[in-house]
């Protein structure tokens, strides 16, 4: 349990300052905005407040840094990687504390969190040394084909505030394992944890200007002119489609490289013959980590219809007992939600759900008082044409439909713009073969609610994004081919 003097402690801890060319240096304009505890809506910080010169001056770093960083011998910024992971590793209680005063989850989400955004570093230490090209005897024998990987160049990352820690090191990792530098812009609710992150990289012997970090509360404003400067080579974004699109049109200005991992609606789908404790173990994994504030939470629960009553019984049950507050307090599995704007959306799309005539089984209701807190829900017998069965819940909420047929599960589950990650329940072997090679996602979770792996190529189809983080296809997204031609 932390006391108010480790909250200080914990947040005295965090650097001062945008991150440029190795300093740490305030906004040109002097300006600070500030990050709210959301269980409390009090101040915990002020942060500067960068501008698009400031953002200019970071890319400006990373060109500058760019050559020497790129011929730096793979196992020198591997070893750098790795000594971050460890700093990651050690530091976990303080870093715990203040993920959770800015994001809100529960501390032992944020000590979840930074041992999986550590395995990131960890994953792309050893990757470095691993970057291959190839050699082929041209098909006439009168010369020979040589590819060889290069690193793309400076590159630049907008992060969400859900996860402010592990999508950094998941596209921090590949980038400098690569040979890259980089730009970040991390999301203005959760801008304590990069700073922490970059402290950790500075202290581990990364050199000046690899990494840059602008803190900013006008993402629009102060990246606008990277967009089109002939030194950024790649974009890579995390969060809503919406905003995707808008900077998938502005990187065409360049023609970067990009990567984009962008919303999700999973359905979560339960056979008749799925074990049906496992698929409630599941159901609450999937929904409630992150108090479903994840592109990867469960959305919609698809349900055999023989089950679905029993189903959403148990998960009610489950959901109901869990208990909600501050996380920072022992036993919290529910924190709030990150902000009131999206406390009222969760609220807006259960109210639309149940006066199309959906039952609330538990839950359905803000919680008074100071913070952004809803309670558990699971709703029953939801209706077709209600907003959050094609609109991502970012909350806790269980919406249960039924289904038939396999064949109507698979139609259900696809109609949707997104395709990030479904989940599947069932214990015919031959019916799960059927029903993954059915789905439009990137990731499947078959009997299980937890698809994320460093080891493992995240990402989607559809609307839910381009390109793919982690895994051996991760560091791939960083490199260029170049092919050489050789008259022998």
């Amino acid at each position: 349990m932390f006391t108010a003097k480790d909250e200080r402690t914990a947040l005295e801890a965090v650097p001062e300052g945008l991150f440029i060319d190795g300093q740490w240096r305030p906004a040109a304009s002097g300006g600070t905005f500030p990050v709210e505890d959301p269980s409390t809506g009090q101040v915990v910080a002020e942060v500067s407040d960068g501008s698009a010169q400031d953002a200019q001056d970071a890319l400006g770093a990373a060109h500058r840094a760019g050559p020497a960083w790129a011929s730096t011998p793979p196992r020198e910024r591997g070893e750098i990687l790795r000594r971050a992971y460890q700093a990651l590793v050690d530091r976990t209680e303080e870093l715990a504390l203040v993920m959770t005063l800015e994001m809100g989850k529960p501390l032992d989400h944020s000590r979840s969190e930074i041992a999986y955004a550590a395995e990131f570093f960890r994953w792309f230490s050893e990757e470095a040394v691993r970057v291959r090209g190839d050699w082929l005897v041209a098909p006439d024998g009168r010369g020979r084909l040589l590819t060889m990987r290069q690193p793309v160049g400076s590159c630049l990352f907008v992060t969400p505030w859900n996860f402010p820690i592990a999508m950094g090191t998941r596209k921090i990792g590949p980038a400098l394992a690569a040979g890259c530098t980089v730009v970040i812009k991390p999301a203005a609710l959760t801008p304590l944890s990069m700073l922490s992150l970059a402290r950790i990289l500075e202290d581990a012997g990364l050199p000046a200007g690899v990494l840059n970090v602008v803190t900013t509360s006008s993402s629009g404003r102060t990246l606008e002119p990277l967009y089109g400067d002939g030194r950024l080579r790649k974009l890579s974004f995390t969060g809503s489609t919406e905003v995707g699109r808008s900077l998938y049109a502005r990187a065409a200005e360049g023609v970067l490289r990009i990567s984009m991992e962008l919303g999700g609606n999973a359905p979560f789908l339960v056979f008749a013959d799925a074990d049906l404790d496992a698929a409630v173990d599941g159901a609450v994994q999937a929904k409630m980590r992150n108090v479903g504030e994840a592109c990867t939470a469960a959305n919609r629960f698809h349900v055999e219809s023989e089950v679905a009553g029993e189903f959403s019984r148990r998960l009610a049950e489950r959901l109901e007992a869990m208990k909600v507050g501050r996380g920072t307090e022992a036993g919290v599995e529910v924190g709030p939600l990150v902000d009131e704007a999206t406390r009222d959306k969760v609220d807006e799309l259960v109210r639309d759900a149940v006066g199309r005539g959906a039952e609330v089984l538990t839950g359905g209701e803000a919680i008074s008082g100071p913070g952004h807190f809803y309670r558990p829900t699971v709703l029953g017998s939801v209706p077709g044409g209600s907003r959050l069965l094609s609109e991502e819940v970012f909350g806790p909420v269980a919406p249960v439909v039924s289904f038939e047929t396999e064949e109507e599960a698979v139609r259900a589950a696809n109609d949707t713009e997104f395709g990030l990650v479904a989940y599947v329940y069932t214990s015919d072997l031959k019916r799960a073969i059927r029903v993954i090679e059915g789905l439009e996602t990137g990731m499947v979770g078959l009997n299980r609610g937890l698809v994320s792996n460093p080891a493992a190529p995240f990402g989607g189809v559809k609307s839910s994004g381009i390109g793919r983080e982690g895994g051996r296809e991760g560091i791939e997204e960083y490199l260029e081919t170049k092919y050489v031609a050789i008259d022998l």
